[in-house]
């Protein structure tokens, strides 16, 4: 099976607060935009940020070994370099995590490096590794 780039498009209460934090902070190029929505490569894959003030944020959270993780979320699975270097970046800009960098289920199947943070506007982003990708849907 081919893999395909997802598309995913999400509300936010300020497109230059987008703009700063997908594009500075993540390094996500800007594709297409208006005065309503900006497009962002994110690593292959098209984020569109339209402007809804007030719209974005989580609803709930669920218990994940031993953390609350926020939902609904969105996020990637990156190689575990990729991944320690966003880790990395993120505390060099004293970024706020919801869950810090962490790694969950440790030593069980379907162990992970993860972290959770939002965006300006309130959106969950997971991002996370596994040092064998054959464990992404192990249980």
């Amino acid at each position: 099976m081919t893999l395909a780039p997802f598309h995913l498009a999400f509300p936010v209460d300020d497109l230059d607060a987008a703009r700063r934090f997908y594009g500075e902070l993540l390094g996500c190029s800007e594709g297409r935009s208006s005065d309503e929505w900006i497009d962002f490569d994110f690593r292959g894959h098209q984020i569109v940020t339209h402007l809804a003030p007030g719209k974005a944020g989580d609803a709930a959270s669920n218990h994940v070994d031993g953390h609350g993780v926020p939902i609904p979320h969105f996020g990637l699975v990156l190689s575990m370099e990729d991944w320690q270097a966003l880790a990395d970046k993120l505390k060099a800009a004293g970024t706020h995590f919801v869950i810090e960098p962490t790694i969950r289920f440790r030593d069980r199947p379907g162990e992970q490096a993860t972290m959770f943070l939002r965006d300006p506007s309130g959106n969950a982003l997971e991002f996370k590794a596994f040092a064998d990708m054959g464990q992404l849907f192990a249980s």
